[in-house]
């Protein structure tokens, strides 16, 4: 009798333990997270020495993240747990293995245990298998980056990833990896290509023949290396979870036809609140698209990339990245550097608590969120793939990221879309706008044309931009376009201009607006910055100058403002409208049946070198808001505040009054 009481009591006890374990949720169901690394090198020793399981369940307890990921394998190719793959390089020594330990402690608290891991990027595997280095132009081997002709992939890359899975890790955030790849110039790759391309040498420059072919060769090559290691880590364990670092993102603008399992990137560590909007776009419309989950990391600390000189943000400053991330509808995750033995920096765990705190109390209102279609900016990847000088990389965008910064800058909501996004969706918008795109395709520009024909408007910027679309523009261009220094103004301020510049003619028929001026005096006007005219049902617009790159570097006002009176003529009534300042960023979308106005307030110094991190920003108040509806509201309510918001309805447009915005608000409207 007394054994059977055990037996039950023993069972009891399993069963009280399996059911205490919280189940830990997939990347598409999770929100926040937490991102730690250190990219061992072979100098590294005593490993886990002050990574105890009571930190760690202490950090889990404070935090409650939906998932971490820590280091198993940096750029250095030098693994943070003890691998037994062959050709494994670890660190010099162990006092504990560090994936254990997170593993077991994560596993009683429910959350996601992700590793990080760099692929193309491997210095130590390419010091014991030197061929298997890229060759570059000149015929130099790598000694950081793989060769996807080489048996990296599948002798040392998967069964390594293979093996961490085997600890019952949920998943892998591969680094250095689109963006670590280089064109290969070996005897293989010139064979292949040579044979399918009918080219009769390899091209090193953009100018010679069959450049851009190469360069879509190696980008392919890349593609089926990670679809490789993805489906064979699929096949060898369903339920492991793969991203591919930037795959899909603003540095590879291309259809998702990999089975990752989700999209992510981390932002620039400076500047991170205007990486964060052009970041967040361009993910928010591939998944939109393709059905993939996604997150943004912030970097924790500002620094200049390949130096130690790593100075902390203050909880406050990456709650502001973290706002522009959570309003676009993804999830977010930030970055905190392990110390060289893998532990974690007590100290860092209060800010980690403050920002889990914000997003939280604003997931109800944003996780999983539909943008509503207001402004359409193109991310042309036409021209991406004649512009790029590397296979992966998002300088290409430099002037799409000056123009989105401006729109957002007046309160508009925009979306970032390539042409196959458009091409699916493009009656959708009202405005659609060509950031300084030197090539399209004669296809997507008749489609572009039909679109403002059948009713749609549309706004080309840029020197280079408008030369396709000069006859229904009702413009006589004057020569080439000229990199200078000028001035523009749409009324009586000037606002500075360092770049491209081409003189129009405008048609009496079409509207000019403002004027050029070669110094800084209004009375000697020479030459017009824009115009708008009539176009079929619509109306198309020009700027003749090259402006993205100029709000960058000379952000300003008066260029602010003048884009707005551009855009105002062709856009002449958004659902949402902001009075009362400038310093707030409307995101607008649709979430559970509901409409929700995001306010971001983009008050700070995070657009400056000179500032690493502040503590204080300026509440926003009495902002005026107009939102145009069907019909009248039942509420509108401010969250994650709670507070119910007075407003009038006439007309269609619901006119209220926000008291203040502190960093990030939600109208949800019902």
């Amino acid at each position: 009798m007394i054994k059977k009481i055990s037996a039950i009591v023993c069972l009891l006890v399993f069963v009280l333990n399996v059911c205490a374990q919280k189940k830990i949720p997939r990347r598409s169901e999770s929100f926040f997270g937490l991102h730690f690394d250190f990219h061992a090198s072979v100098n590294d020793s005593m490993i886990g020495q002050y990574l105890t399981e009571r930190f760690v369940d202490s950090l889990l307890t404070a935090v409650k993240p939906d998932f971490i990921q820590v280091d198993a394998k940096g750029h250095p190719g030098v693994n943070s747990y003890p691998s037994k793959v062959q050709n494994a390089t670890t660190v010099k020594s162990f006092v504990a293995d560090p994936l254990a330990l997170f593993r077991k402690v994560t596993a009683k608290h429910g959350v996601a245990l992700y590793v990080h891991y760099s692929g193309v990027w491997d210095d130590a595997i390419l010091i014991k298998h030197p061929d298997w280095g890229v060759i570059n132009a000149e015929g130099k081997v790598s000694k950081s980056k793989i060769s996807f002709f080489s048996n990296y992939a599948d002798q040392h890359l998967i069964p390594q990833l293979k093996e961490i899975a085997d600890y019952g890790i949920d998943g892998v955030w591969v680094d250095g990896d689109c963006w670590a790849a280089e064109p290969d110039y070996s005897s293989e790759s010139a064979e292949v290509f040579i044979k399918s391309s009918g080219i009769k040498s390899l091209p090193v420059k953009a100018t010679d023949t069959g450049y851009l072919a190469f360069m879509r060769f190696n980008r392919t090559l890349f593609k089926n290396y990670v679809s490789h290691y993805v489906d064979v880590l699929h096949q060898y364990k369903p339920s492991f979870q793969v991203a591919s670092n930037w795959a899909f993102s603003s540095l590879m603008p291309e259809p998702v036809k990999i089975d990752v399992d989700f999209m992510s990137g981390d932002l620039t560590p400076m500047n991170g609140v205007n990486s964060a909007l052009f970041e967040a776009r361009v993910l928010a419309s591939q998944s939109r698209i393709y059905k993939k989950p996604w997150d943004l990391m912030s970097w924790s600390f500002n620094t200049e990339y390949n130096t130690n000189h790593h100075v902390p943000k203050t909880a406050l400053n990456l709650c502001q990245e973290a706002a522009e991330v959570i309003a676009t509808g993804g999830g977010y995750q930030c970055y905190f550097t392990q110390k060289r033995d893998a532990s974690i920096r007590p100290q860092e765990v209060g800010t980690m608590q403050q920002l889990a705190q914000f997003v939280r109390a604003r997931q109800p209102f944003t996780q999983g969120a539909i943008a509503v279609p207001q402004i359409g900016l193109l991310y042309s990847f036409a021209s991406y793939e004649k512009m790029n000088r590397s296979l992966y990389g998002n300088q290409p965008a430099a002037a799409l990221r000056g123009v989105l910064t401006a729109l957002m800058d007046v309160q508009y909501p925009v979306e970032v879309l390539t042409e196959d996004h458009f091409r699916v969706s493009l009656k959708n918008y009202p405005l659609i706008v060509i950031p300084e795109w030197s090539f399209l395709e004669t296809a997507f520009v008749k489609d572009l044309l039909q679109y403002v024909d059948e009713g749609g408007n549309l706004l080309i910027i840029g020197a280079e931009a408008v030369k396709p679309f000069a006859a229904p523009l009702k413009i006589v261009l004057k020569g080439e376009a000229v990199k200078k220094s000028f001035y523009i103004s749409t009324k009586t301020e000037m606002a500075f201009v360092n770049d491209n510049l081409i003189y129009a003619a405008i048609n009496p028929d079409a509207k000019s607006i403002g004027g050029i001026f070669e110094n800084n005096d209004i009375r000697f006007q020479s030459g017009v910055p824009a115009s708008v005219t009539a176009y079929g049902k619509g109306r198309i617009g020009g700027i003749y100058f090259d402006f993205g790159k100029s709000y960058s570097s000379y952000q300003s006002a008066q260029l602010r403002d003048f884009l707005h009176t551009v855009v105002k003529e062709l856009f002449h009534k958004p659902i949402v409208e902001i009075k009362g300042t400038k310093l707030v960023h409307v995101t607008l979308n649709q979430i559970n049946g509901k409409t929700a106005i995001n306010l971001v307030n983009s008050s700070g110094n995070y657009n400056s070198n000179k500032v690493a991190t502040y503590d204080e920003i300026p509440s926003l108040h009495n902002l005026e808001v107009s939102i145009r509806l069907k019909q009248k509201p039942i509420r509108i309510v401010q969250q994650p505040e709670n507070k119910t918001l007075p407003f009038r309805f006439a007309d269609g447009v619901v006119t209220l009054k926000v008291p203040s915005v502190s960093i990030h608000s939600i109208l949800m409207v019902e």
